[in-house]
């Protein structure tokens, strides 16, 4: 794999301990700032909103200048994000530099994911997508506990100084590892947004939308599930939160290799293992032992979909591979944020706190049945000599 392909992880690795590395210090922000613990959620909550919205405008506006240059100004954004975070003398300030982060998060995975590509051959795409991915899922694994640590440790603002460190060297390292990725000569708003006009691309964001419903459907009430129903002492869930981690690490890197060898069928098998893993979760969630298997696989099999999930709606799409991808994205943070809301609704009902994972495994069941359903539709995408490939390529 090209050495690029680092500089994108690492990148990947910054922002995702952004999104999470927070996660573990809000106690100490909201006394610090003197707030509420629902308020200083917000700082969660605002930076997936603001990720699923620069996913979309930033990428469509900036669609027309060369991809490595988009890549830097982006993260220069989230360097002065955490800058900001680092400095803040005030909670809205904070709230600001955690939407100004957030807003390089899902054009820098999308406009990422093309670059990402386009530095392999066509049978390596989902592998490289994989590696750029490795990073978040990464951070998946460290976030927490590391963003908590130094938190805890020298205080809450030596965490956004790290990130801010960490983003400096990802800087660099686009600057001198990944070439310059222009765009095609017809890149324009206009014909980005036609590729919304395609049905294949609906039905990636649809697949996509409910495969990340259903992982984090289930996994936002984990920790009652753990320790309700399967016993666990409320010590040990950030370790089992870890196991999780782990998982995501595993699955995407395996989930990037299968859908080089077979795409559809790479999909299609995993969302089956979901809505099955999620299920027998939910069936066997009094046992200890297969409470911890189950998480594991879970995570494993929700991020093994990712790889694949990127590459399909890049290839319906290949004359805006950048606006197909950041709204693959976003669909990814609206999922997210739909599976926790359904998640919630059935706790709330008092269907039992092993009621989100049959949610999950709903959702990836519907996102089976919307992906089948795509797969025998006609495969359309624009008729140039790109766009003839990948369509030969899709039903593999």
């Amino acid at each position: 794999m090209p050495i690029g392909l680092l500089a994108l992880a690492l990148g990947g690795f910054g922002i995702g301990l952004t999104e999470f590395g927070i996660v573990g210090l809000l106690p100490e922000v909201a006394g610090d700032f003197g707030v509420s613990e629902t308020v200083a959620g917000y700082l969660v909550s605002g930076y997936a909103l603001s990720v699923a919205f620069g996913a979309v405008v930033l990428t469509a506006a900036l669609g027309r200048i060369d991809r490595k240059n988009v890549l830097l100004g982006l993260m220069m954004l989230f360097i002065l994000g955490n800058l900001i975070s680092a400095l803040a003398s005030t909670y809205s300030i904070l709230l600001i530099g955690r939407i100004v982060a957030a807003l390089c998060h899902g054009a820098f995975f999308g406009v990422g994911a093309v670059v990402a590509s386009d530095m392999v051959a066509e049978n390596r795409k989902g592998g490289a997508i994989a590696l750029m991915f490795g990073g978040l899922t990464l951070a998946n694994v460290l976030g927490v506990p590391l963003g908590t640590f130094l938190g805890q440790q020298l205080g809450w603002r030596s965490t956004f100084w790290a990130i801010t460190i960490i983003g400096v060297l990802a800087l660099a390292g686009i600057q001198l590892l990944v070439p310059a990725t222009p765009t095609g000569p017809g890149a324009n708003l206009r014909s980005e947004l036609g590729a919304f006009r395609r049905t294949q691309v609906w039905v990636s964001l649809a697949v996509s939308l409910l495969t990340f419903a259903s992982v984090v459907g289930a996994f936002t009430y984990i920790a009652f599930t753990l320790t309700k129903v399967s016993g666990f002492a409320l010590s040990s869930v950030p370790w089992l939160l870890v196991l999780f981690g782990v998982g995501t690490f595993i699955g995407n890197y395996i989930g990037g290799k299968a859908t080089d060898r077979s795409l559809n069928i790479t999909l299609i098998t995993v969302l089956a293992l979901l809505a099955l893993v999620l299920g027998l979760f939910a069936l066997t969630a009094q046992s200890k032992i297969m409470s911890v298997i189950s998480l594991l696989l879970m995570g494993a099999i929700g991020l093994a979909a990712a790889p694949g999930l990127q590459v399909r709606i890049m290839r319906y799409a290949p004359d805006a591979p950048g606006m197909a991808s950041g709204a693959n994205i976003a669909a990814f943070n609206v999922g997210n944020a739909l599976g926790a809301w359904l998640g919630g609704l059935t706790l709330a009902a008092g269907f039992g706190f092993a009621s989100p994972l049959w949610v999950g495994a709903g959702l990836a069941l519907t996102g089976l049945l919307v992906l089948l359903a795509g797969s025998v539709q006609p495969h359309r995408t624009p008729e140039t000599t790109t766009g003839a490939r990948t369509a030969a390529s899709v039903v593999n």
